[in-house]
C-alpha cells in the first residue's frame, strides 16, 4: 500500500514537472499566433483567430534560409571537430600515466568553472587586432570553450575500456592513431552521441559569442538575426515568437529522426 502510494506521488510531481517544463513552449507557439494587440490583451489564452501571417513575416524578414545555412555551418563544423579532438585529447591523456597529464586534465576541469563573460573582452580584443572575426574562428572559439566538458565526459568513459586491448592492437602492428581511430574511437559511440548533442544545443541556441564575432557581417546564425525583432523602442513579439518557433523545428525534426541512436548511445552509456 505504501509503495503504491509512493509511486502515485512521484507520478504526481513528475507530471507537474512536466506541465512547468511546457509552459513556456505553450507561450510561445500559442503567441506566435496572435497579433501584437492580443498578446499583451490576454497572454494565457488562445487566440481568437489563428494567423499565419506572422510566420511568414518572420521567415522573410529573418531571412531564414540563409541563417539556417550558416547556424547549421556553424554547429555541425564546430560538434565534429569538437567530439574528434576531444576524444583524442582525452585518450592521450588517460592512457599517460604520469603527473603532468594529470595536471593538464584537472587545467581542462577547471577550465569549466570560468565564466565566459570574464574572458570574452580579451579574447575578441585579440582576435580583432589579428582581423580574425569570422566563422572559422569563432568554430576555433567553440572548440576551446567546449572542450573542458567533453574531455572530462570522455576520459570518464575511458575508464571503462581496457588497455589490453590497446597493447592487442599494438601486436598487431597498429600505431597510437591506428589503435584510437579503429579501435577505441569507435567504442567511445555512446559518450560521442552525448556529447554531440551537449554541443548541438549550446551551439545553436548560442547568442552571445556569435554576436561579439560575426555580427554584422552577412554570416548571422539564426539567434543573431531574431535580436533584430528587438528594437530600442518597440518590440515586435508575435514576429519574434514566430521566428523562435521556426528556429527550434530544425532541432525538432533532427531528434525525431535520430532519436532511437541518442536514447540507444545515452542507455549504452549509462550501462557501461
Amino acid at each position: 500500500m505504501f509503495k503504491n502510494q509512493k509511486s502515485l506521488l512521484l507520478e504526481i510531481i513528475g507530471i507537474l514537472l512536466a506541465i512547468v517544463w511546457l509552459v513556456p513552449f505553450y507561450l510561445m507557439v500559442v503567441n506566435a499566433f496572435k497579433t501584437k494587440r492580443d498578446i499583451f490583451a490576454d497572454t494565457l489564452g488562445l487566440p481568437e483567430e489563428w494567423t499565419w501571417d506572422n510566420f511568414v513575416q518572420a521567415f522573410v524578414q529573418l531571412g531564414f534560409i540563409k541563417a539556417f545555412g550558416n547556424s547549421l555551418f556553424i554547429t555541425a563544423i564546430s560538434t565534429l571537430i569538437i567530439i574528434i579532438c576531444s576524444a583524442m585529447a582525452a585518450y592521450a591523456l588517460s592512457r599517460n600515466k604520469s603527473k603532468l597529464s594529470t595536471v593538464i586534465f584537472f587545467m581542462f576541469v577547471a577550465a569549466m568553472l570560468i565564466p565566459f563573460q570574464a574572458v570574452m573582452i580579451p579574447l575578441v580584443s585579440q582576435f580583432g587586432q589579428l582581423d580574425m572575426l569570422n566563422r572559422s574562428s569563432l568554430i576555433f572559439m567553440y572548440l576551446g570553450f567546449g572542450a573542458s566538458l567533453s574531455i572530462f565526459l570522455y576520459h570518464g568513459a575511458l575508464k571503462g575500456i581496457p588497455e589490453s586491448l590497446d597493447d592487442a592492437a599494438k601486436i598487431d602492428g597498429c600505431n597510437k592513431f591506428q589503435t584510437f581511430w579503429y579501435i577505441i574511437f569507435p567504442l567511445l559511440k555512446p559518450m560521442s552521441v552525448t556529447v554531440g548533442v551537449l554541443n548541438v544545443i549550446w551551439i545553436w541556441n548560442d547568442y552571445l559569442l556569435p554576436s561579439l564575432v560575426i555580427g554584422g557581417n552577412g554570416t548571422e546564425t539564426i539567434p543573431l538575426q531574431l535580436f533584430f525583432f528587438f528594437g530600442q523602442y518597440t518590440k515586435q513579439w508575435h514576429l519574434a515568437l514566430a521566428g523562435l518557433s521556426i528556429s527550434i523545428l530544425p532541432v525538432i525534426i533532427g531528434y525525431f529522426f535520430a532519436q532511437k541512436q541518442i536514447i540507444k548511445g545515452i542507455a549504452d552509456g549509462a550501462v557501461k
